[in-house]
C-alpha cells in the first residue's frame, strides 16, 4: 500500500494481547496506532478471571518462556496494585502436583507447598501469584501507552492488507477466525458470576473429575465465582442455572460464599487455538504482518513475553 507509512505499526486488537504489544512498540521508539473494535473494557479480556499460570496453551515449552518473562513485569507491577491493577495473592492450584512446576517455575515461586487435607479436599499446590485486576489493568495499559507516544482508535478492520502501515500486527484473538482468515481459531466460553466477598483472601483453581472447573478470585470490592469452559459456543449471555451451579460449586470449597449479594453476571469467550500463533509474515504487497493470537485462556499469563517476542518480529529488536 503506498500510503503506509514506513516507520508506523498499526496494532489490530485492543484487549490485554493487543495493548500490552503496542505498550511493548511504541517503548521501543515505534510510532505506534492502536487500532480497536470496540474499547477495551468491553473486550474478552475485560472478563478474564486474570490469575498468572498458563492454563491450556500450546506450545508448552514456549508458553512457559513467555509466561516466566510476564511474571517478571507483573512482579514488578504489583509493587503499584492501586495504580496497575497487579496484586501477588496466595491460593491453591488444585489437581496439581510437584512435576507440574518442577523444572520450569519452581525456583520462580518461593513458598510453594503442598496443600493439607484439611486446606484443600485433593491434591494441590499453594503458591503465591500475580492476580490482576483487569478493570484497572487494562486502562493502565492504556495509559502508559498514550505516555509512550501511542494512538489508540476505535475502528474496525475488514482485511489486514487494507491497514495502512508498513507493519501491521495481528492481535485480534477470536476475531482472527474470520480476518485472516484461520478456521483454527475458536471459542471456549467462560461464565463467572461477581458476589460481594464475605472475606475470601485466598485465590482458589479446582477442576472435579467430572470436569468441571471452580475457581474464586478476590479482588478489591467483589470476589469472581467461575467458572466453565464450554468448547465451541458462542453464546455471550449468561445462563441462569450455570450461575447457581457455579454458586454451588465454590461454595462446597468456601462455605461461606454460600447466600453471598451477586453483584454481575460476566460471560467470555476464550480466543483458543491448538498452538499460539505468533510468527510474521509477509502481505503479497511486501509490507509485514505479525500474527499474536490464540492465547485461549492464558492471554494475560503471556502478554509480556509474547509482546516482546511479536516486537521483535516487527523489527525493534
Amino acid at each position: 500500500m503506498e500510503n503506509a507509512a514506513r516507520d508506523e505499526v498499526i496494532v489490530v486488537g485492543g484487549g490485554v494481547a493487543g495493548l500490552t504489544t503496542a505498550v511493548v512498540l511504541a517503548e521501543r521508539g515505534r510510532r505506534v496506532r492502536l487500532w480497536t473494535r470496540e474499547p477495551a473494557e468491553r473486550t474478552t479480556s475485560a472478563v478474564a478471571g486474570a490469575l498468572w499460570w498458563p492454563y491450556h496453551i500450546e506450545p508448552l515449552a514456549a508458553a512457559r518462556a513467555w509466561a516466566l518473562r510476564s511474571l517478571d513485569v507483573y512482579e514488578a507491577l504489583a509493587g503499584e496494585p492501586e495504580a496497575t491493577g497487579v496484586r501477588m495473592v496466595e491460593g491453591v492450584l488444585g489437581e496439581t502436583g510437584w512435576d507440574e512446576v518442577a523444572g520450569w517455575a519452581s525456583a520462580r515461586l518461593p513458598g510453594l507447598r503442598a496443600a493439607t487435607a484439611r486446606e484443600y479436599p485433593g491434591a494441590g499446590l499453594w503458591a503465591r501469584l500475580p492476580l490482576v485486576d483487569m478493570s484497572v489493568h487494562l486502562p493502565w495499559l492504556r495509559e502508559r501507552l498514550s505516555r509512550a507516544g501511542g494512538v489508540v482508535e476505535e475502528r474496525g478492520v475488514s482485511a489486514l492488507a487494507q491497514v495502512p502501515a508498513a507493519v501491521v500486527v495481528n492481535c485480534t484473538g477470536l476475531g482472527a477466525r474470520e480476518l485472516v482468515p484461520d478456521p483454527a481459531v475458536r471459542p471456549v466460553r467462560g461464565q463467572l458470576v461477581v458476589v460481594e466477598n464475605p472475606g475470601v483472601r485466598t485465590w482458589l483453581v479446582s477442576t472435579a473429575e467430572d470436569g468441571a472447573m471452580a475457581y474464586l478470585f478476590p479482588q478489591p470490592g467483589r470476589l469472581l465465582l467461575g467458572g466453565t469452559a464450554e468448547d465451541g459456543v458462542w453464546s455471550t449471555e449468561p445462563d441462569p442455572a450455570e450461575a447457581e451451579a457455579i454458586v454451588r460449586r465454590c461454595a462446597v470449597l468456601r462455605p461461606e460464599v454460600a447466600g453471598a449479594r451477586v453483584l454481575e453476571h460476566r460471560v467470555g469467550l476464550r480466543p483458543v487455538r491448538d498452538a499460539v500463533r505468533l510468527e510474521r509474515e509477509a502481505l503479497p504487497d511486501g509490507r509485514t504482518v505479525v500474527h499474536n493470537y490464540g492465547h485461549g485462556g492464558a492471554g494475560v499469563t503471556v502478554a509480556w513475553g509474547c509482546a516482546e517476542e511479536a516486537a521483535a518480529l516487527a523489527g525493534t529488536g
